[in-house]
């Protein structure tokens, strides 16, 4: 596989954040952890759907051609290759957000968590 083969499928996190600074980033952005990971914090913007829950008819609330955007825990995980694989054979474009959260935190970009309750 060429270099250039590999950047179609990935993206980083300056990409991503930079993109995401827009009304329209040009993706939806998944979050492919479970549901407590997500909770703890999470890149902000991003919809968790665990990579195990990407089937079809969960697919069905976007348009065909649009273009996903997965990232789990880091480059010790593998959650976010899973959830390309069930996008791409779902026939949905897809790319990979190298690093996830720990290189989004390594980025020095925070994380969205939800409001304490007082």
């Amino acid at each position: 596989m060429q270099l250039a083969d590999i950047l179609r499928f990935e993206t980083d996190c300056r990409d991503t954040h930079e993109a995401m600074q827009a009304e329209d980033p040009g993706f939806v952005l998944l979050d492919v952890r479970g549901p407590a990971l997500f909770a703890r914090g999470h890149v902000p913007g991003a919809i968790n759907l665990p990579h195990g829950k990407i089937v079809a008819s969960k697919m069905a609330a976007w348009p065909d051609g649009t273009l996903f955007v997965v990232y789990c825990a880091g480059p010790h995980c593998n959650g976010a290759a899973r959830a390309a694989l069930r996008l791409a054979r779902l026939g949905r474009p897809v790319k990979l957000m190298a690093g996830g959260i720990t290189s989004w935190l390594d980025e020095g970009f925070v994380l969205a968590r939800p409001a304490s309750r007082a």
